[in-house]
């Protein structure tokens, strides 16, 4: 599997919200008026050390699920700074309408293989990304909720906030999405969370055109994948990871993700 697609549609709603508190700079400011969060300058666009760490763990061919409005994107890697070691595609969203519905704007690319599914606000550690190349089927990176607090620069109210599993054998569940005290409770002595790092086949296509709207009014993967295991029978192996993720959900992590990547020698 050398085939990836990166959630960049999202409309950045927390990185536009004015944060006096803040450190950033008028370049990363500007970018961060905008909601694109993966494109916010450190050093260089942020999303830039997604598709590097994608190269690192053996990645060849990556597809950004972009909004119509995104040219931006469009026109940075393909006319201003083409990866060299990634072969960058693009798939429109054409409305914010959840993460399933921008898996689904990728499914064209994915051609009918595998292929890996990550936030564009997130910077994974390569050897979770290398991991679910070798597993030989469906499945999902888990984060050790001790290990983000310690390795990561995501608050702790906002790790509390993620979705928690279920596992058996070794094999995803079900999911938490939005985990009220009860969940907490339930996953408490596994304490793995969910961070939106999966492997999918084509299998997961029908779940996401299938998934109902959530509360909140979207279409979402989480949900997406249950439907997958409840109605089709499809199995999501686990992998457990004990590093650290880098967060780059609101202006107040600018500086923080700037600080742990201070120069980091890259090659998209």
């Amino acid at each position: 599997m050398n085939k990836a697609v990166i959630l960049a549609r999202g409309l950045g709603t927390r990185m536009r919200r004015s944060d006096e508190a803040a450190r950033v700079d008028s370049s990363q400011s500007a970018v961060a008026d905008t909601g694109v969060k993966a494109m916010i300058p450190i050093g260089r666009p942020f999303l830039d050390y997604i598709l590097s760490s994608l190269a690192d763990a053996g990645y060849r061919d990556v597809c950004l699920v972009i909004g119509p409005e995104h040219q931006v994107v469009r026109d940075y890697y393909t006319e201003k700074a083409p990866p060299r070691r990634t072969r960058v595609a693009f798939a429109v969203q054409e409305e914010p309408r959840g993460t399933a519905d921008a898996v689904l704007a990728a499914e064209e690319f994915a051609a009918g293989e595998d292929f890996l599914v990550i936030n564009s606000d997130n910077l994974y550690p390569v050897p979770a990304l290398s991991a679910l190349r070798g597993i030989g089927g469906q499945g999902t990176v888990l984060f050790e909720r001790e290990a983000l607090l310690r390795k990561s620069n995501i608050p702790a109210e906002r790790i509390r906030s993620f979705a928690v599993c279920v596992i058996a054998d070794g094999y995803l569940q079900s999911i938490f999405e939005k985990p009220d005290e009860s969940a907490l409770r339930e996953t408490a002595s596994k304490s793995l969370v969910s961070m939106n790092c999966w492997r999918f086949s084509s299998e997961i296509f029908p779940a996401c055109r299938e998934v109902p709207l959530s509360v909140r009014g979207e279409l979402e993967l989480p949900r997406a994948v249950e439907l997958s295991i409840a109605q089709r029978g499809a199995r999501f192996r686990v992998i457990a990871s004990d590093e650290g993720v880098l967060d780059l959900s609101t202006r107040g992590d600018i500086a923080s993700v700037s600080e742990r990547l201070q120069g980091q020698v890259i090659q998209p």
